[in-house]
């Protein structure tokens, strides 16, 4: 099977975030499966080393940033100009190779499908249709608000993600199947994007166990996690909270803060793993908070820093205000470490109260604080919780697991679109 996989970012030719991550996996994952993989995404960063992975071919195209627009992907007025104006070009060169019938399927997240997008919408007028299936990941519906649609009361930035939800709407209306995430999301597809239960396929995002293995597991290398205590000043004893994400403010981390400050009285020290735009705000309000001495920031890092960090922590704790999938959540779990997260995108899927974590509404700082309080008191169900989670993740979150679920579709949509021609 030869397929295409459009996306604007894919690492490590763009950094390290979560669509980064899942676009490599995925081809790589599919790659291994004997697929034919044709990936479509913007130049890659100076210095970046090169996608070299055997059975893919990596078709890249400049992505060009309107002035005032800020750097690529991360404005609201970026995705909503530069980001539409490269999908469409993006997706134009899918609809090239389809049309030579060099592919057998395409594959796109967000709106860089837009050009192939609108391309199947003319095609399908014709009969019989030229375009091959197309399977649309909308990946986060960040710009619908995420799950309540609330922008976080921002007027001005649901205006200014107008351009971009009616491209991300042209797209699932032109799909074959619209993946949702998680089951916790089926509801969520259906209302921002209009899609009918029918073209919603749940196929969870997934993780590679054997990337957390090589840090600490079963055949891993022990981590020194008394090294990292001592960098950030914390005690053997000190019972250790993580965070992990890039730094804006849907992630909910102000209001971890405002929690903590009411638990002065435990002990406990909270590292936040990652960097962004509002780093500066957040590290300001540590500093009024009296709580700098027990808050480290050790921001962006590399892999194997990132999974020694897991290993290191006794607590995950994600109080992000709207999510897709979340794969750091799904990193925590893998390293056998109970979660404290909100009931925010596809978290209610991995993270089951009283069998592997707690479960919170967003932007609900005494909520939060009472969860962290609770799990503190309950430092001897840690390892069965966290056994409980790796257990979740080797049962429904692994590639091997949802690529088979991929194939399938994949198989089911070529299929039904031979029988049409």
């Amino acid at each position: 099977m030869r397929v295409a996989v459009l996306s604007r970012a894919v690492f490590p030719l763009h950094g390290h975030g979560g669509l980064e991550r899942h676009t490599g996996d995925l081809v790589r994952h599919l790659a291994a499966r004997g697929v034919a993989v044709t990936l479509l995404t913007r130049q890659a960063r100076r210095g970046a080393p090169a996608f070299d992975v055997a059975n893919v071919t990596v078709v890249t195209l400049p992505y060009r940033t309107f002035p005032l627009a800020g750097r690529r992907g991360t404005t609201v007025l970026d995705r909503s100009t530069a980001y539409l104006w490269f999908g469409r070009r993006l997706g134009r060169e899918a609809d090239r190779l389809a049309r030579e019938k060099r592919v057998d399927l395409v594959y796109g997240f967000g709106a860089a499908a837009l050009g192939y997008a609108t391309a199947r919408l003319k095609h399908t007028q014709r009969k019989p249709p030229r375009a091959v299936p197309f399977v649309f990941n909308p990946h986060g519906l960040e710009e619908f608000g995420g799950v309540d649609g609330k922008f976080g009361g921002s007027a001005l930035k649901r205006l200014g993600y107008l351009p971009l939800r009616r491209a991300v709407r042209t797209c699932a209306r032109a799909a074959d199947a619209v993946i949702a995430t998680d089951r916790s999301l089926e509801a969520v597809v259906q209302r921002h994007l209009g899609t009918p239960p029918a073209r919603i396929r749940t196929i969870p995002n997934a993780i590679d166990l054997a990337v957390c293995d090589t840090v600490a597991g079963p055949a891993g290398v022990p981590v020194d996690a008394a090294r990292l205590r001592r960098r950030i000043g914390a005690r053997p004893d000190d019972p250790l909270l993580l965070s992990v994400g890039r730094l804006e403010r849907n992630k909910g981390l102000q209001f971890m803060i405002a929690a903590l400050q009411t638990l002065r009285d435990l002990r406990w020290r909270w590292v936040v793993v990652g960097d962004g735009p509002y780093a500066s705000r957040l590290h300001s309000a540590v500093a009024g908070s009296g709580l700098a001495d027990r808050i480290a920031f050790a921001g962006g890092v590399e892999d194997t820093r990132l999974h020694e960090w897991y290993e290191t922590a006794d607590l995950f704790v994600h109080p992000t205000l709207y999510e897709g999938s979340s794969l750091v959540t799904l990193e925590a779990m893998a390293h056998r470490r109970p979660v404290v997260a909100t009931r925010a995108g596809g978290l209610p899927d991995k993270v089951r109260p009283g069998v592997n974590g707690w479960l919170v509404p967003p932007a609900d700082a005494p909520a939060l604080a009472n969860a962290i309080r609770s799990a503190l008191a309950q430092q001897a169900s840690f390892e069965p919780m966290g056994r409980a989670g790796r257990e979740i993740v080797e049962r429904e979150f692994t590639w091997g697991v949802v690529v088979d679920q991929l194939l399938e579709l994949f198989s089911e949509l070529t299929n039904r679109h031979g029988n049409d021609l």
